[in-house]
Formats: C-alpha cells, structure tokens, sequence
C-alpha cells in the first residue's frame, strides 16, 4: 500500500523512500511487532475464554508437562498471521505475484493447522484432522504455488533446481519441479510443526530462517548483487524479503507471550503456516537445498521422529528416548531454557553455514 505512494514522488520527493526495499522491509518489521503487542493481550484472553481447557497435552509427552503447560490457550498463530498480514499490506509491493503465491501458501497452510487446532481443542484430543487428507490438502496448496512460479519465472529455469557452492550446477527438473518444489514446502510446515513443541523453541529458530532467507531473496532479486556473488536472479523475488522482514516483526512480537512460561502456544495454526513460507520462499529464490542447511534443526527434528517410527516397527526399539529430538534431551534431563536457548544456538550456526555458501563458489 505504501509502495504505491512512491509513485508520487516526482511531486513529493521524500515519497521516493518507499521504493527502497531495505526500508520497506524494516517497516513491515516493525509494524508487524507493533501489531502482535498490541493486539497479543487481547487475543490471548479471546482464546483463553473460548477454549477453556486450552490445548490437550499428551499424557505420552513429558510427565512435566501435564503440570506446567495444562491449561494454556494454543492457535497463538492467529496473532502472528494477523501482524504478518499487516506487516505486508502496509509494506509490499502487492503487484508482485511472488508475494501473493507465497501468501497463498501461508494463509492456506495457516487455515489447515486451524482447523487441526480446532478438532484438538474442541474434541480435546491429540487427533485432530486426519493425517493424510491433512497432508493432501497441503500438498495441492504447495502444488499449485510451485506451479504458479514456473509460470512467472523465467523458461527453462523456473522448473530448474540450482547447487549451492556450483555455480554452474542447475538441473532442469521439467515439470518435476512441481512435485519436488511441493515436497519442499510441505516438509518445511510440518517439520516446523514437530519442532514446536517447548515454549519459544520454534519461533525462535523460525525468525533465524526467516532473517536468513529474507538476506537470500534481497540478493537474488537485484541483479548487480546476484551477478557479483555469481547466484541465479530471479526477478522480482526481492520483494520476499519484505514477508520475511514480517515475519520476524511478528515472531518478536509472538515470543513476548510465548517466552516460558508461555501464556499462549502457536499450534498448528502458526507453525504450519511458518514452515509453509519459509519453504515457499526457498523454492521461489531457487535455494531448497540451503533450506536443509538453515533450517536443520527443523531437519533433525523431522528425521528423529521419521527414525523413532521406522525402528520402533522393524525392531520393536526406540532410538531415542522420545521423539522429536526436544523430548530426547528433556527425558536425558535437560531442562526446558537449556534445550531452547542450546537449539537456538545450533540454529544460528546452520543459518551462517548456509548463508556461506553464497560466497562459496
């Protein structure tokens, strides 16, 4: 909305600000935080008096939990989803389709994990929407986003996937692309599901991802610096960064509530559609297998539980104490802030890896 304004500065000059991408990204930044906080107290007492019992905790899960998290509201991921909306009408360029597929993905994602959190809450059951039409309906989502972006890009590389540290490594995918683009952005929501599972353990990591990817389509979007790096342009996927910037904006604002102990947890409404995003923006910028590098904890997370099933039904063993990854380290004794701020750490550390190899080629 604000983009639009730029559009008069001919007549008014400090209108011109509004083009830059750098500021409008701070903008949705901060306007997004702006939101959450005001409107969080609000949402939270909303939530907290329609659900009553608040989200169900599984009596599987960690014994502590059943005293310490019993009775707090859960689809906190309507606060960050309405700062983030802000954040980006204000913001955006909103002739960009980039910005409306990647949107797409992240509303339709977020409707999914809602109507997850709503059968949990409701029926105060761990079941919640069955797994596989769940599962199908993300992927038609991821699907159609994927296409939409082979539509827009340029031929031959739009359905290309492209190497990091090779610079002249790019296999076109044809229309695999869709299938693979879609596997991305489905993997990245539910692997941020699993993730989230501590107070302030997901959006933490989250907000890295989404620093370091709102970084990637800032270059990769302006040709002078996608040419001096030797990175693939993407026209028009610069305007990314601003969703990106928005999602840090509300993410800060989210984790003002959800720091331990959380007044509220994210559910699936929120980290569906935040893992949704964050692997629509890694497939829109042509860095999916940096998406493996900078979000790896989300990776491992995903993984342990994959290896937890798989052994469990061929061998009758557990490899870990309990799955995901979080609750190993909380069944060895650590507590809660150590397996955060520690997961938090390992998270900036794969983000500056895969922000490497930008330069590595």
């Amino acid at each position: 909305m604000l983009y639009w304004m730029s559009s008069f500065s001919d007549t008014v000059s400090v209108l011109n600000v509004f083009r830059y991408l750098t500021v409008r990204t701070g903008g949705a930044t901060v306007t997004a935080l702006i939101f959450v906080f005001w409107l969080g107290p609000t949402i939270i007492d909303m939530l907290r008096l329609k659900q009553g019992k608040g989200q169900p905790i599984r009596e599987d899960g960690p014994a502590s939990h059943l005293l310490t998290k019993k009775g707090t509201p859960t689809m906190g991921g309507l606060m960050i989803l309405s700062g983030l909306l802000v954040g980006i009408v204000l913001w955006a360029n909103l002739l960009n389709p980039y910005v409306w597929i990647v949107l797409g993905v992240t509303i339709g994602f977020g409707l999914v994990g809602f109507y997850d959190d709503y059968l949990k809450v409701t029926k105060q059951t761990h079941g919640g929407f069955a797994g596989r039409a769940r599962l199908l309906i993300e992927a038609l989502i991821a699907a159609a986003a994927c296409y939409s972006f082979a539509k827009i890009g340029r031929p031959d590389f739009s359905t290309s996937l492209a190497f990091p540290i090779f610079k002249d490594m790019v296999v076109n995918l044809g229309w695999f692309f869709i299938v693979f683009g879609a596997f991305i952005i489905v993997g990245a929501g539910n692997a941020v599901n699993l993730t989230d599972g501590l107070d302030g353990l997901a959006i933490g990591p989250v907000m890295i991802a989404a620093g370091s990817f709102g970084f990637i389509a800032y270059l990769v979007g302006n040709s002078l610096y996608s040419d001096y790096l030797q990175i693939h342009f993407v026209n028009g996927a610069g305007e990314l960064a601003v969703l990106c910037g928005a999602v840090i904006g509300a993410g800060l604002g989210f984790l003002w509530f959800n720091a331990p102990p959380a007044s509220i947890f994210m559910g699936d409404t929120g980290s569906l559609a935040l893992g949704g995003l964050i692997g629509a923006v890694a497939v829109a910028t042509k860095h999916e297998i940096a998406l493996a590098i900078i979000g790896g904890l989300f990776v491992l997370e995903a993984v342990s539980v994959i290896v937890q099933v798989v052994s469990f039904k061929l061998t009758g063993k557990r490899v870990f104490k309990m799955a995901p990854l979080h609750h190993h380290f909380e069944q060895l004794g650590w507590t809660e802030p150590q397996i955060v701020i520690r997961f938090w750490i390992i998270s900036i550390v794969l983000a500056l890896a895969g922000l490497s190899t930008l330069k590595l080629r």
